[in-house]
């Protein structure tokens, strides 16, 4: 895994091989933040990464200049790893938490600009997911939740569906 651009640009993490997760590919990461940096002045944003996995997203946001990110996933040892790793770049607006996805935002105690989730491809919950983010209301007025999943699967019917970007196997489809 590696941090694509900003302060930690060129940075290797080297995650260990036991944790489950599967990383955003380099390249549609890239393509991501290029459209993100387009739509916001990163250092401005707070930004929720839930299945946040290794951190991926997160540490490429604090790169950026996010300094108010949290970080969700249920297995202790990514949540440890983000926590780590984020210690080690002396990182201080990374908070990672470990919580069920769904039911952290149903219970989530604040608003974020934009909120990123990546679950496993065999997810099944996407709906679910999608709706507990507007219905719960921690997306900010002007914000923006985005997905990542499988290009097989989509969300186009769905009323806050604003627009899909496929990358090789990994699609983004955004809400607002």
């Amino acid at each position: 895994m590696r941090i694509i651009s900003g302060k930690f640009r060129g940075k290797v993490l080297i995650a260990p091989r036991n944790l489950p997760v599967r990383p955003t590919t380099d390249f549609a990461k890239e393509a991501l933040f290029n459209m993100l940096t387009n739509h916001y002045e990163l250092h401005l944003i707070s930004v929720l990464d839930l299945f946040s996995g290794t951190g991926n997203i997160s540490f490429e946001c604090a790169s950026r200049g996010v300094a108010d990110i949290t970080s969700v996933d249920a297995s202790h040892h990514c949540v440890r790893y983000i926590k780590n790793t984020a210690e080690q770049l002396k990182i201080t607006g990374l908070h990672a938490l470990k919580a069920d996805a769904i039911k952290f935002s149903t219970k989530a105690y604040r608003k974020w600009d934009l909120v990123f989730a990546d679950p496993p491809y065999d997810f099944e919950d996407y709906l679910p997911l999608i709706d507990s983010v507007f219905s719960n209301e921690i997306l900010e007025e002007e914000g923006m939740f985005i997905l990542e999943h499988a290009k097989h699967t989509s969300f186009t019917e769905h009323p806050r569906f604003v627009e899909s970007r496929k990358y090789g196997n990994v699609c983004f489809t955004f809400f607002e």
